[in-house]
């Protein structure tokens, strides 16, 4: 696993981000940051304060809030 995931259930941007990486063959590991305190709290620490999804953290430590697909792939070509 290269990054993981943080979204919610009920939004729209991570349900398109999650489908273009399904249908691009790229794993992750998707954690809702309604059902997880800590992982609410690492979004706003990468968020400035705010709850903003889709995040992604990288293994690197560097995350991206709402990317795109081509994004997210030069980001994982680098790592």
């Amino acid at each position: 696993m290269s990054f993981t995931l943080y979204s919610t259930v009920w939004c729209g941007y991570c349900s398109r981000l999650k489908a273009q990486l399904d249908r691009a063959g790229i794993t992750y590991l998707e954690v809702d940051i309604e059902t997880n305190e800590d992982a609410a709290t690492l979004v706003m620490l990468a968020n400035g304060g705010n709850q903003t999804v889709p995040t992604l953290i990288f293994d690197d430590g560097e995350a991206l809030t709402n990317p795109s697909l081509i994004q997210v792939q030069a980001k994982l070509a680098t790592l």
